[in-house]
């Protein structure tokens, strides 16, 4: 069992020795049932008082990646914990099963180390920057992109969107309205992408126009986490010639807001809001973002991979 332990470093000598003895174990190094070394061996061996390696094992012990055997001494478990692992751990665990399949082929450690700074130095995949003042049509906007688009969708508010850990390696993007505003608030030099939406009065008309002559006597209901969506909603269905009484209308952030949606006919909904639904609905999903929005969207993302110093 190797293990490199840093006497300067901030982390305590315990969780140093603890995290490499997981490592070992997630990377196969340290093999189910294989026997560990004493306590005081270990502390002899790496320099360590006897208390902090035995503080170490009972962790582990604990955790379920060892088992104390009376008069035998400390293996590691046959079964590895059920407990998912920790963004972190699960990180190191790449790393260190990184780490082993270089050193098999021959790599050194000093060679791994230099081709890792290398690509930690290149810049990473971009990703989207939604960002809009209102969080539910934040978070709308968002599931839309992430549904249909290929790198990661992250949201801010406008007075976030200036932040270097926000705006780092981001693709800016808002909604027309807001546009004039988030330009403002961006450091100079930052590209905005603007992109439409599906425009909710001409677009829920449509689909009315199709549903309603069959349906004009049901109950049919409006469900949205976007108050503008709900209004826009009632007020397109009832020009529609629908019966107000007939309208159920909802809103998904406030508490109970199910009720009675299973007794509808269908659903006019946003795509957060049709995930919630109650199971014998039926949705009429409504998108914000159009087929335009997307394509641009896409033919951005395209140009940005082929840009990326990892295709150079």
């Amino acid at each position: 069992m190797r293990l490199w332990l840093n006497r300067s470093a901030e982390v305590s000598l315990r969780e140093q020795l603890n995290t490499q003895v997981v490592l070992g174990i997630l990377t196969r190094e340290i093999l189910p049932g294989q026997k560990l070394p004493s306590t005081r061996e270990l502390a002899r061996r790496f320099g360590i008082h006897p208390n902090t390696a035995s503080a170490c094992y009972r962790e582990l012990e604990r955790d379920g990646w060892l088992e104390f055997r009376h008069g035998s001494g400390v293996f590691v478990a046959n079964t590895r914990p059920s407990t998912p692992l920790s963004p972190e751990m699960a990180v190191d665990q790449l790393i260190g099963e990184l780490a082993a399949r270089a050193r098999k082929i021959g790599a050194s450690d000093s060679l791994l180390r230099v081709r890792l700074r290398r690509w930690l130095s290149l810049a990473p995949l971009a990703r989207w920057l939604v960002i809009e003042p209102d969080p539910e049509l934040r978070k709308i906007v968002t599931v839309e992109m992430e549904s249909r688009l290929a790198l990661p969708v992250a949201s801010c508010t406008p007075d976030e969107c200036s932040e270097e850990t926000q705006i780092a390696r981001s693709i800016p993007v808002c909604l027309p309205s807001k546009a004039a505003m988030v330009r403002k608030l961006l450091r100079a030099g930052t590209e905005l992408t603007v992109f439409q939406v599906n425009p909710v009065a001409s677009a829920l008309e449509a689909n009315l126009q199709r549903y309603l002559p069959e349906h004009s006597a049901d109950l049919i209901g409006i469900a949205s986490h976007w108050g503008e969506f709900q209004r826009m909603g009632r007020t397109m269905i009832v020009a529609a010639g629908l019966n107000p009484e007939n309208l159920l209308v909802r809103d998904a952030t406030c508490p109970g807001w199910k009720r009675g949606l299973e007794s509808t006919s269908a659903v006019i909904c946003d795509v957060v809001t049709a995930k919630q639904l109650p199971k014998p609905c039926f949705p009429i999903v409504f998108r914000l973002l159009d087929e335009a929005s997307i394509a641009q969207l896409r033919a951005l993302e395209v140009g940005h991979s082929a840009a990326s110093p990892s295709n150079s």
